[in-house]
């Protein structure tokens, strides 16, 4: 909502914002930037990198979550991938219907009897990066 209220009002001030010389009045009046406010969807990426003797177990406490978790009416999708050259190194991607589905999710049993399994076998604390959906629009995600 910030983003469109931004766009909207260097759109009509006509103002010349820049940042490490990137104008961004310009970016913000882009046809993407426009067409964008009307998803909802919310994409997270979760980087996990795994004990090398917890790899398999953390693979079968992952896949029971992730199978629970795409039975969930706001996970649109949930994939879990692992890193060709790294086998220790995983991704949970994971795309929800809403920006509250994610507290939902975490709110279910499945996701904190994962996140208790698993919390052991991390060799790193997990780090995850938010996304918004640009394609395909919401409605094919299915």
């Amino acid at each position: 909502m910030f983003n469109n209220q931004l766009g909207d009002y260097l759109r009509k001030s006509k103002k010349q914002i820049f940042l490490n010389n990137i104008c961004l009045t310009s970016i913000l009046q882009k046809p993407y930037f426009n067409n964008h406010k009307e998803s909802v969807m919310l994409i997270v990426h979760v980087f996990v990198h795994v004990k090398a003797e917890q790899v398999e177990a953390f693979q079968e406490a992952t896949l029971e979550n992730a199978r629970r978790s795409v039975q969930e009416p706001g996970i649109a999708r949930f994939d879990f991938i692992q890193q060709q050259d790294d086998p220790t190194r995983f991704v949970l991607v994971e795309v929800y219907r809403t920006f509250e589905d994610p507290g939902r999710h975490k709110e279910t049993a499945h996701y904190q009897k994962w996140r208790n399994t698993v919390a052991d076998m991390m060799a790193e604390p997990r780090t995850s990066i938010k996304y918004n959906n640009v394609f395909p629009d919401d409605q094919g995600w299915g």
